[in-house]
């Protein structure tokens, strides 16, 4: 039995090319030639059958024969922002993982004690989605650039359940697992996860002013890439569709 292999391509339905890059892992990779089944996806929920076409050094074409349009597998919209760790390569990690599990939506803050301050998006969303294809998701989160937490905070709409996890035990937390069980269907979550250091009491009481609800992911103390993961698993078991 061939393996079915996945691309993603933006806009399927409407064109009848590969990208170059996918093109290229296509034909040079994969060996694909005319004739040969592939499946595509467009990152906004739609998988498609599709037959090579006409394949040569540069250029794979296809042909659509079955448009497949599944469920997500989780409800509400899952917004999830950190602040990035100095090592990038723990962001990666967290991408391609949260990805995997399933969420909606990943922005970057810069805050006071950030030991980062730029994040190069091109290499999220590559990483994005690499995971999307790997776990064979037709939904691609959204990938934000770096934004000062203040300027964050302000924007985020008062009608999505805003949560800022903290460490600090002398401001009141509430269980995010908790908060979660009480939200309905449809509706938007955004987390928000500090830096290494942790978000700055005053960042904390600043959110918590704009709407924002103090949680505790647990009992653990947690580095930052895997209280970011964390969160986003509670929220995708949830908010799953059984």
């Amino acid at each position: 039995m061939k393996e079915v292999r996945y691309f993603y391509v933006p806009n399927a339905g409407e064109v009848s090319e590969l990208p170059q890059e996918e093109a290229t892992h296509a034909l040079r990779v994969l060996r694909l030639k005319d004739g040969d089944e592939m499946f595509l996806m467009d990152g906004v929920g739609a998988f498609y059958r599709a037959t090579v076409m006409m394949a040569n050094n540069k250029h794979c074409f296809y042909q659509i024969e079955e448009t497949i349009h599944p469920e997500k597998t989780w409800r509400n919209r899952i917004h999830l922002t950190v602040a990035p760790t100095k090592m990038i390569e723990r962001m990666e990690w967290l991408a391609e993982k949260a990805t995997e599990v399933g969420f909606d939506e990943l922005s970057f803050l810069d805050c006071r004690f950030s030991e980062r301050r730029v994040v190069r998006e091109d290499r999220i969303e590559k990483i994005v989605v690499s995971a999307m294809k790997q776990s064979r998701k037709p939904f691609k989160p959204m990938v934000n650039g770096m934004c000062p937490m203040t300027d964050f905070v302000a924007a985020q709409s008062k009608n999505a359940h805003r949560f800022i996890a903290h460490c600090y035990d002398e401001i009141e937390k509430k269980d995010f697992f908790d908060e979660l069980r009480q939200i309905d269907d449809n509706e938007e979550v955004i987390i928000m996860i500090g830096p290494e250091g942790d978000f700055s009491v005053e960042e904390v009481q600043q959110a918590m002013e704009a709407g924002f609800v103090s949680v505790s992911l647990g009992a653990s103390r947690l580095r930052t890439e895997t209280a970011a993961l964390s969160a986003v698993m509670m929220a995708n078991l949830v908010f799953r569709k059984v």
